[in-house]
């Protein structure tokens, strides 16, 4: 929509609507722009500034998602989110990502095909479950 401008001028301030208003109706971004004489190009500036603010709107909802996502597969490194324990006495190895216990002797071997393919199946889990979630919303 447009309006008058308002401040000094003199006449044309008060004759000639040059201030454009824009409201983009999905995000409720409302930007006024008086820089210009012209309503033309008031308009122009405002459509690029709105342009502006839906891209970084947009980056910074894209780079929120990216650093959540990075930061379930890296974690903080904390002690409690250690992945395995060798326990020598018991001759097995723990995975506390899954849950299991493993002989000790697979590990030492190079034999962790079983491991490796329980956490794939683990991960598979995992994105059937989004994938459900993301259905149902």
């Amino acid at each position: 929509s447009t309006m008058r401008s308002g401040g000094a001028g003199g006449q044309n301030v008060n004759k000639v609507e040059t201030a454009v208003d824009l409201l983009h109706k999905p995000t409720g971004i409302r930007i006024k722009c008086t820089q210009e004489r012209s309503q033309l190009k008031n308009k122009d500036l405002a459509m690029k500034m709105l342009r502006n603010k839906l891209f970084d709107l947009e980056n910074e909802k894209r780079d929120m998602e990216e650093r959540a996502r990075r930061g379930s597969q890296v974690g903080t490194g904390g002690r409690s989110e250690k992945i395995r324990t060798y326990n020598w006495k018991d001759s097995r190895c723990s995975d506390h990502r899954l849950g299991q216990n493993f002989p000790l002797s697979q590990f030492l071997n190079a034999d962790i095909g079983p491991m490796i393919d329980a956490c794939i199946a683990r991960e598979q889990e995992e994105l059937l479950k989004q994938v459900a979630e993301e259905s149902l919303n």
